[in-house]
Order: C-alpha cells, then structure tokens, then sequence
C-alpha cells in the first residue's frame, strides 16, 4: 500500500518554549522516554508503513541528530535504493542556507522531491510524538480523491504555549472547509498531528508558486490561502498523540509513559519503535536500591530511591539519593543523599552530594547539559 509513497521530515521547527533541552540541539534529537529521540516515533512509523524513502530537511543544531541517525541502520535505511536521505542547509545565490519557514525549505529540497520515484508524499514535521501506521490514511486519500489529507487528533484543551497549534473543521464527509493557526479561542477539538499526504507533483507546484509570490510557510501561506481551492480532507488518529509545544508539555508527557495504557500505546509490540542501539550491560541495583514506577534504562547504577521518574542510560543514583517525579537523561548522576524532585537533568548534568532540587509538577527545574550543581 506504501510502496508508493515517500517521506519528508522537517527537522528546523525552532521552539523557544523547550528553553534548555533545544540550546544545543534540534526538536527532532531531543532524548523521550528513556532511550528515544523524537524522531524515532515519526521514523519508526513510516519504516512500519512501508515508506523506504525518508528525507530529512535539517536547519541548525542536527549534528546530535546525524550521530543518532547514522545510515538509518536501525531503521533499516541504509539501502541501495532509496534510505534514509540527510537534506542539510546549502548557501548558493539562490538560498542564503537560513530558512524562512517550511515552504522555503522545500524550496531548496526539490531537487531530492523530484528525484524521488514514488506519486505520493508524506510530510511531516518532528515535534509530535505517536506510533501510528499510515496505512488507512493513504487508503483514504485515495478514496476520497483528496489534495491533501491531514491527519488530526481530538485534543479538548489547549495548550497554554501553542506551537503551531492547527484547528481543523470538517462536514461530515471528512471535508476540510477551515483551518486556523493558534487561534486565541479554540475553534475545534480537531488539531492537526502535523502529518500531510499528496501527490508529489502537486507539492512541487504549491511551493514553487510559493517561491515566486515570495511566500514561505507552508501552513500559513499554502494551507490556509488555499482551503477553498484544495480539497482537504482530514484523517482521524485516536492513538496517544504527545505534543511538544513548551516544556511543561514534555514534562507531562514523560511522565504520562508510566501510566501503562499510554506506555502500551506509544509502544505497540506490532509496529515497534526503533532507536539508535548501544551494547550496554543491564541495570544495577546495589543492596540500598528501591524503585517503583518508574522507567529505567540500561546501564544505569541504582542504590538509592527512585520513584515515580524516568532514568535514561548510564544514570547513576547513589546510596542516599532520592529520586522522585523527575526525568533524568543519559550519564547524569545524583550524589550521595541528594533530593531531586520534579526536576529534569540534561544528559551528563552531576548533582553533588547533600544538595536538594525541588520544582513543581507544573513547572519543573530545568539543568542544561553536563551542568553541575
């Protein structure tokens, strides 16, 4: 069913809200759940859909990204034909290397667009987290003979730092009759999981008419112009849909993985999630170690108190230490009789013995990379 259909990831989305964990990388390498990144969840559901063909338009701060992604080995990317495509930044007298906003970046992508031997597109961006297949959304689109297909979750609250946050309203058919980018009042549950379909011709043709009126975002400039004159449809996902649009958001969706529907969900046995895999031996739990509820990776070193939190790899939790609520990433460690709790620690971040960090479910603290406290 997919075979016809490539894939477009847009890596550049820039969003302040996640303040620390994006100062030195992209929204797409940020760490999720214990041992992901983000664009495992999008990657991973493309490779179960069938999609062989990725590429990836990056902007700035990836390198994190590239060393993840590697060949696409893991995905089962790095083929003869088609894999996994690295599409970075180029300066030349047409493109200053700085994109204005998606449409631009397709812009200077179409090279790759064009080349690509599959009818179908999906774009996606990489700041919104499911395990989903495409299947029935394809089937769709093409049932319905639809320009493009957006798929959309129902989502009853807004988000207090919306991140192009946009509303869809449908008839009955699953006809697209608006659309609205973070709209003060929320004017449908219906939200867009940022995961467009159509025909590759008619992306080349919206963004090179984009080009030359000077427009650059594809949402704002392409979507929302042109609602009467495409024929939008929607496709309706009822899975687990994690949102990324401020760190509160993240925080929350961490930590909503210890709750088993949601982990079974995002974690399907029948279309897995794939990362980047390191050889690393099993955790350790010392003689003083209690965990409960919690999510720990590999590698890690327990022997104080964990509860209710997320470790990644190479964690190490010393005798004394107590850990709760909080989200700690790779190769972090926490000092002897230490407190840490509603607390994010960026990967190699060290808290020294006899210190206390405390924040609150809804705003949690914050340690940048290898910080030390």
């Amino acid at each position: 069913m997919s075979k016809d259909v490539f894939g477009l990831i847009y890596t550049g989305e820039s969003n302040a809200q996640l303040r620390e964990l994006t100062l030195s990388r992209s929204i797409a390498a940020v760490p999720f759940g214990g041992r992901y990144r983000c664009i495992d969840f999008i990657l991973s559901s493309m490779v179960n859909s069938g999609i062989h063909n990725v590429g990836l338009i990056t902007q700035k701060n990836y390198h994190s990204l590239i060393d993840h992604l590697g060949s696409g080995k893991e995905w089962d990317l790095n083929r003869k034909r088609d894999g996994l495509f690295i599409l970075p930044p180029f300066v030349t007298k047409d493109n200053t290397g700085i994109y204005k906003g998606t449409a631009d970046a397709l812009n200077s992508c179409l090279g790759y667009i064009r080349r690509s031997k599959q009818r179908y597109v999906l774009l996606t961006g990489s700041h919104t987290i499911y395990n989903n297949v495409y299947d029935d959304m394809i089937a769709q689109h093409r049932e319905t003979g639809a320009d493009i297909t957006i798929m959309y979750s129902i989502a009853s609250s807004v988000s207090d730092n919306p991140y192009d946050d946009l509303r869809l309203k449908t008839d009955a058919s699953e006809r697209i009759y608006n659309l609205a980018i973070n709209p003060q009042n929320q004017v449908s549950e219906k939200r867009s999981c940022d995961a467009f379909i159509m025909e590759k011709s008619l992306l080349v043709d919206l963004v090179v008419d984009a080009n030359s009126h000077a427009l650059y975002d594809f949402i704002r400039d392409i979507l929302i112009k042109k609602t009467s004159t495409l024929k939008l449809y929607g496709y309706r996902y009822d899975g687990y849909v994690a949102r990324l649009d401020s760190l509160n958001d993240y925080f929350a969706h961490n930590m909503a993985l210890l709750q088993d529907n949601v982990r079974k969900d995002l974690f399907n046995s029948l279309h897995p999630i794939y990362t980047k895999v390191k050889d690393e031996v099993s955790a350790r739990y010392g003689e003083n170690a209690s965990v409960s509820n919690s999510m720990i990776a590999d590698g890690c070193e327990i022997d104080g108190v964990v509860q209710d939190s997320i470790l990644f790899r190479g964690v190490q939790v010393k005798k004394g230490a107590v850990i709760k609520n909080s989200i700690i990433m790779q190769a972090s460690q926490v000092h002897e009789n230490s407190n840490v709790e509603y607390a994010i620690l960026d990967k190699g971040a060290i808290i020294k013995g006899e210190r206390s960090l405390r924040g609150f479910e809804n705003f949690p603290i914050v340690l940048r990379k290898n910080s030390v406290v």
